[in-house]
């Protein structure tokens, strides 16, 4: 009994000692040991951004949600890393991110030309693949109307519709082509488009069968498309590859190692390095299509990320000559790390070194010199005229 009272007394006493403590290191957490300190600082600067958010969205003079206040400080905190590639994503962006872009029409990518719109790319299994449009077509005119002196937007909203109806095209045959100059008209069904990652096409050159492959973004499961239609080339007799990578921003690291197999039969694809992972060499994982098969990469300023990782190794391995300017210069990458509210953080985790030793973006997030291509295409590279220099250095390759 009096050992019990005993230790009551002792807490008692003890207590005002531990709130007094509690009190004096709470204003003073630098004198905690170094790992409570880190823990408490954490704690208590999480609890101050709660705080505020509560402030804000009970006293504001109008209602605020919480859930915007909350999305607008994750927002501000990747801003403050002052890295242009790292994001927060919303979940509604999220949403729209993972689903497959469409849209209604013939099923190609135009570009403006005096004369109407030139035919730049033509996706697989669409309308105009089945109606035979190529790149390098001149659509002239559409329903009987001319498009010469009309804009792009103007001429190509005619080209657009319902889908189930009808357009009829007036296309002047590609200037490389046998049949150049010559109109014929086609008539097409408007569908919706699911926009293809990959598209491909056969062109003969100074009398070479050459084939184009084309990729848009290096997404999951890319490398598979991208392998049907190398083959589907390779099985229609081409002599050599154009692996157009033009406009491609990039995407999977993983997805870029497997594609890059896809002409690289053995050695590294690319190094990565970063803080809270170890560093990784990335190899060709096998099966490569012959390295006698002459290969030329298409690329410009939007070539970015996964997709210089692709061009820097087919670079040095000598597997590839690089036709088109500089490209964007990425020597980051990054990770999307979902949220518990639905939405991502998109944040740089690391750097990556092409097979050379090359950090294409100089180091750290700025952008960088980029790979320089071998064969320059100062101007037009985004038209037909700088595949049709891609073909060229192909065809002289391959003869």
């Amino acid at each position: 009994m009096f050992s019990a009272s005993r230790r009551t007394l002792a807490l008692l006493l003890l207590l005002p000692v531990l709130l007094v403590g509690g009190l004096w290191l709470g204003g003073h957490p630098d004198d905690l040991p170094g790992f409570l300190r880190s823990a408490f600082v954490a704690d208590q600067q999480t609890r101050v951004v709660d705080e505020a958010i509560g402030r804000i969205s009970s006293d504001y003079y109008r209602p605020v949600s919480p859930g915007s206040l909350s999305g607008a400080s994750i927002t501000g905190a990747v801003a403050s890393l002052h890295d242009r590639f790292s994001h927060y994503i919303t979940p509604q962006e999220l949403n729209q991110f993972n689903s497959p872009p469409h849209f209604t029409g013939i099923g190609v990518a135009v570009g403006p030309q005096k004369r109407g719109l030139l035919v730049a790319r033509v996706f697989d299994s669409s309308p105009a693949s089945r109606a035979g449009l190529k790149p390098g077509d001149l659509i002239v005119g559409v329903d009987g109307r001319k498009l010469e002196g009309l804009s792009s937007e103007s001429a190509t909203a005619l080209i657009k519709g319902q889908p189930g109806t009808d357009v009829l095209l007036e296309v002047e045959a590609a200037h490389s082509g046998p049949a150049h100059g010559a109109v014929r008209k086609l008539r097409i069904t408007r569908a919706t488009i699911s926009e293809p990652v990959v598209a491909s096409a056969t062109k003969t050159v100074h009398a070479v069968k050459l084939g184009i492959v084309a990729l848009a973004t290096f997404s999951l499961g890319a490398h598979g498309e991208v392998q049907e239609a190398v083959e589907r080339e390779l099985h229609a007799g081409v002599r050599g590859l154009v692996f157009d990578l033009r406009a491609n921003g990039g995407g999977l690291v993983e997805e870029a190692q497997l594609i890059a197999s896809i002409f690289i039969s053995k050695g590294t694809i690319v190094t990565t390095r970063g803080r809270s992972q170890p560093t990784q060499v990335l190899l060709a994982t096998g099966g490569a299509i012959a390295p006698s098969i002459p290969m030329v990469v298409l690329v410009d300023s939007g070539t970015a990320s996964a997709s210089e990782i692709v061009t820097a190794a087919l670079q040095d391995h000598h597997r590839a000559t690089v036709v088109g300017t500089h490209t964007f210069g990425k020597g980051v990458f990054q990770q999307e790390e979902p949220l518990s509210n639905g939405g991502a953080l998109e944040i740089t985790v690391g750097e990556y070194f092409t097979p050379s030793g090359r950090n294409l973006g100089g180091g750290g997030v700025k952008q960088g010199a980029g790979i320089t291509p071998e064969v320059a295409v100062p101007h037009g590279v985004d038209t037909p005229h700088g595949l049709d220099v891609a073909l060229s250095t192909l065809a002289a390759k391959a003869r």
